[in-house]
């Protein structure tokens, strides 16, 4: 049976591709530029790209299942033209793809973020309502509009599954994510300060689990949350300074004062070449992260359990230690 992976060079797909290969899959990884997630693999690779139809009718050609990991993930308040690009065109280029080569599964990768988050006092579960409003992030519409993609897709007779992860940490995080960057900016004494909020996170490995558990058993259709555990910036930090014993960054700026500082960490980024971690959306995704994000469902169907937190990030800190990404003394903890 081959199985299509887009994205395979990405997080979520660079361990999707390693568990399929390991359940003796074979793999046709869909790639674009960045391959590094799969030298050393014994995987089919071709080239495609999610605004090219035809890419995708070749590389889904004679596939059982797709699992569609590409995304464009931002947070930026500016990029909706490239996100609905990929995350809405392609997404819908994909499900005409998979609709045309006759494929039997689709698995699709959404976000935690396509759904309202508020109430923030209620659980949130999959009968909430997703984010319509143009004042949302450009990135959580790009993800909702996508999931409709697939619900047309699943109307016209294709047997598809909606996954969704909050956010997402661990092992072959090459690029790296940017919830890996922020681990990394913590761990490696580059972060000036920390903000109050916090975020559900969830380990890769989990994710790709449920995702291939969905893949033989949920009814067509199906949508499911993967959640983890909630935790607050200033909790990881605490973790990551327990695991390594560097210091962490001991002010807490508060929400409002962040908001403040958005422009000039956008200045700051431009002039070292790299991302900001604090924008307008993350700081947003922050104060109105639902605490409460309910996996009863993926636990009751897919057996899905996900692991302590603490593992995750010591893992994720020992890979990153392995592939030479990390400044301080690498801890001395297995993540294989």
């Amino acid at each position: 049976m081959t199985i299509v992976v887009t994205g395979a060079a990405g997080h979520v797909g660079g361990n999707l591709v390693r568990a399929l290969l390991a359940r003796g899959s074979h793999v046709r990884a869909l790639v674009h530029r960045d391959r590094r997630t799969l030298e050393g693999l014994d995987v089919e690779t071709v080239e495609g790209d999610l605004g090219d139809p035809a890419s995708l009718c070749q590389a889904f050609h004679g596939a059982e299942v797709v699992y569609h990991t590409a995304a464009r993930i931002s947070i930026s308040m500016d990029e909706w033209p490239l996100l609905e690009q990929v995350n809405v065109v392609g997404t819908r280029n994909v499900v005409e793809a998979c609709l045309e080569c006759g494929v039997h599964r689709l698995v699709h990768f959404s976000s935690i973020h396509a759904y309202e988050q508020e109430p923030l006092d209620a659980p949130l579960d999959e009968s909430r309502p997703r984010v319509c409003s143009p004042g949302c992030a450009p990135y959580d519409r790009s993800k909702a509009a996508g999931e409709e993609e697939v619900r047309v897709g699943i109307e016209r007779g294709l047997d598809a599954v909606i996954l969704n992860p909050t956010a997402i940490l661990g092992p072959y995080d090459f690029r790296p994510s940017h919830q890996g960057e922020a681990v990394l900016s913590i761990a490696n004494g580059s972060l000036p300060a920390l903000v109050e909020g916090g975020f559900d996170w969830v380990d890769v490995r989990d994710i790709v689990a449920a995702a291939m558990r969905a893949e033989e058993r949920a009814p067509k259709g199906a949508q499911y949350l993967l959640s983890g555990h909630w935790v607050s910036v200033c909790e990881m930090a605490a973790t990551i300074e327990g695991i390594t014993g560097a210091r962490t960054p001991g002010f807490v700026c508060p929400i409002w004062l962040a908001f403040l500082g958005v422009p000039f960490a956008a200045a700051w980024a431009w002039l070292t070449g790299k991302r900001a971690l604090y924008t307008s959306a993350s700081l947003r995704a922050l104060r109105s992260s639902n605490q409460a994000i309910s996996h009863e469902r993926a636990t009751r169907e897919l057996g899905y359990q996900p692991r302590p937190f603490r593992e995750t990030i010591r893992d994720t800190l020992s890979w990153f230690a392995e592939a030479g990404l990390l400044a301080v003394r690498a801890p001395r903890l297995s993540w294989r």
